[in-house]
């Protein structure tokens, strides 16, 4: 399955021309591409289908299908691995993965 997940806009740089981003969704990082909402800025939130940024997102219903995704099964689909040692990261006192 592929969806159009809302994450956190954590920077911005132009790589190559392109304006692109790191975007937090949920605790795992990726690169995006910000060319279709090139004036967003770092701390909103955008939703992201095949590493594009379609849009841009409140917070708080941002927020709302992170929790309904997380809670579906769907965020571990989309993101796997990354998803689990994400968890991981944050459920161990050092921050790092055992």
């Amino acid at each position: 399955m592929c969806l159009a997940v809302p994450g956190r806009v954590l920077s911005t740089a132009e790589v190559d021309g392109t304006v692109m981003a790191d975007v937090d969704f949920g605790g795992v990082h990726k690169e995006v591409c910000l060319q279709y909402v090139p004036d967003v800025t770092v701390g909103e939130y955008v939703i992201v289908h095949v590493g594009f940024a379609i849009q841009r997102l409140d917070e708080q219903s941002a927020l709302n299908t992170l929790a309904d995704f997380e809670r579906l099964g769907i965020l571990a689909e989309e993101f796997g691995d990354g998803l689990e040692r994400a968890d991981q990261q944050s459920a161990s006192p050092e921050g790092a993965v055992r």
